[in-house]
């Protein structure tokens, strides 16, 4: 049960697979970049950060920054695809329903549009370009 949930197999179409992938780039060194610039004014951002957890402003900081800027690269190859994706989903549920809840839609929207691509990603799965992909076939062939 577990290992279908981490390594799923399916879509299997070509096609399919390469959208797939292309989707995982572009999203995937979107949010990078997100996470570039909060890398980048670690210092600057860290006491005025946003602290919807209560666990401090440097902690919620450097959460974002993980689900931004490592799961986004886990995401773009497809390593640990679904367990990478719950981070990138949590933090833009934080942003678009606390962060931002009482902020309008056009200031929410791209919270929104990354939750939307991610949670539908995240159901479909990486497609067959993918390391999770090439796992399978590891663990398959040394049966």
């Amino acid at each position: 049960m577990i290992y279908k949930f981490l390594f799923p197999i399916k879509p299997n179409d070509t096609k399919v697979s390469l959208f797939l992938l292309a989707m995982r780039i572009l999203f995937g060194m979107l949010l990078i970049n997100h996470g570039i610039q909060k890398w980048n004014a670690f210092d600057q951002m860290s006491a005025a950060f946003p602290d919807p957890l209560g666990i401090g402003s440097s902690a919620s900081l450097t959460l974002a920054i993980f689900g931004e800027l490592v799961c986004a690269v886990a995401f773009i190859f497809g390593f640990l695809y679904r367990l990478s994706m719950i981070p990138m989903i949590i933090t833009m549920s934080v942003a678009l329903f606390v962060i931002h809840d009482n902020d309008t839609f056009a200031v929410k929207e791209m919270a929104f549009i990354y939750l939307s691509v991610f949670v539908l990603m995240y159901f479909v799965g990486p497609g067959k370009f993918s390391f999770d992909r090439l796992l399978i076939k590891i663990c398959n062939h040394k049966k």
